[in-house]
């Protein structure tokens, strides 16, 4: 079963992506050792996981990519080449009065974090939909590819309706990157739809919800706040919404038996689930550190029966939710999901 996946003529992934908001400043409250840090990442490197899913937002880890790259030209490590995906995130308060030099500014400020000339994907996100000129936004993002500052453009949680509005203005959208996994199937139906008919591929992220998608909490009580992290507050809602923790521990349940059955693990059965499905093109596991790449090579290689898939069914057939298009609960005014976003963290890196 192949490992990689070309998202776009000449460019193509791993299946699996590192993806690194677990090292940001807004996530952890110790310092990282860079120079661990860096180690490990060039273990998964070397492990044959050469994509790393970053964003402007996720503060020092631009920074901590951008050692890891001058480590490789450093050690000569053989023709290994990597890719690096980043995310173009504009403070909420900002949004209506960005110009094209703000956009132009943050992309450079991106690659000189890199150490790069070119930003491989750069995933765009945008907090308010009211504001219409997400479009024209978009449209200086993909004109900084023509100028040779981006090779491929994506998206970050958009709507079916509002990248039908991008694709419709003509803007070559090639991924976009959305919360998927047992627990929250919001990616299924309209923006499956929408993707199969664009050509557009799915990133996902969340598809072990934090952890809890883990033999962690396979004998646990419903864990409640305050939590150890953002991600653990996030994914508890999830649950929540998924129909509460006795549901959400009969999954666990399955998953368990499934797993032993394949001499595997509950994580490795999540995320061969999601990767089987369509349109995606590739699932983030998050990562401090080299830790999980037998887990990794593990999801590669695995491949679930119509028995497996079955027993998976029978649980979610008894979900209640999340309900809705992707990172639309996320977006309610005042909403419990809402309430735990930040949506100002470029102004914390200038602070």
């Amino acid at each position: 079963m192949s490992g990689r996946i070309e998202l776009a003529p000449g460019y193509s992934v791993c299946r699996i992506i590192n993806g690194l908001w677990q090292l940001s400043r807004g996530h952890r409250s110790e310092a990282a050792d860079e120079r661990q840090t860096v180690l490990s990442l060039l273990r998964l490197v070397d492990a044959g996981f050469t994509t790393f899913d970053c964003a402007d937002i996720y503060l020092g880890v631009e920074e901590l990519l951008g050692s890891m790259l001058k480590e490789m030209k450093r050690s000569r490590r053989g023709p290994t080449t990597v890719e690096i995906h980043t995310k173009y995130v504009p403070d909420r308060s900002v949004l209506a009065t960005l110009k094209r030099p703000d956009v132009a500014k943050a992309v450079e400020a991106s690659l000189a974090r890199l150490g790069v000339e070119r930003l491989d994907l750069v995933q765009f996100h945008w907090w308010d939909f009211d504001l219409p000129n997400f479009i024209e936004v978009a449209g200086w993002l993909s004109e900084l590819g023509e100028e040779g500052k981006i090779r491929c453009l994506g998206t970050t949680n958009f709507s079916p309706s509002r990248l039908e509005d991008l694709a419709t203005a003509g803007i070559p959208i090639v991924t976009n990157q959305v919360q998927y996994s047992l627990l929250d199937r919001r990616a299924e139906g309209a923006m499956t739809a929408l993707c199969m008919d664009r050509g557009i591929r799915l990133l996902c992220y969340g598809v072990l919800a934090g952890g809890f998608l883990t033999e962690n909490y396979l004998r646990a009580t419903a864990p409640r706040p305050p939590f150890e992290n953002r991600s653990l507050a996030k994914y508890r809602l999830i649950i929540d919404e998924f129909g509460g923790w006795d549901l959400h521990r009969l999954l666990l349940e399955s998953l368990q038996a499934i797993a032993a059955k394949h001499a595997t693990s509950i994580a490795v059965i999540a995320a061969r689930w999601v990767l089987d499905r369509d349109p995606v093109a590739a699932v983030m596991i998050g990562t401090r550190s080299e830790a999980h790449i037998d887990d990794n090579l593990r999801v590669i290689d695995l491949c679930l029966d119509d028995q497996d898939r079955g027993r998976i069914d029978d649980i979610l057939a008894r979900a209640e939710g999340p309900l809705g298009d992707p990172f639309e609960l996320e977006r309610e005014p005042e909403g419990r999901h809402a309430r735990i976003m930040w949506t100002d963290l470029n102004s914390r890196r200038s602070s």
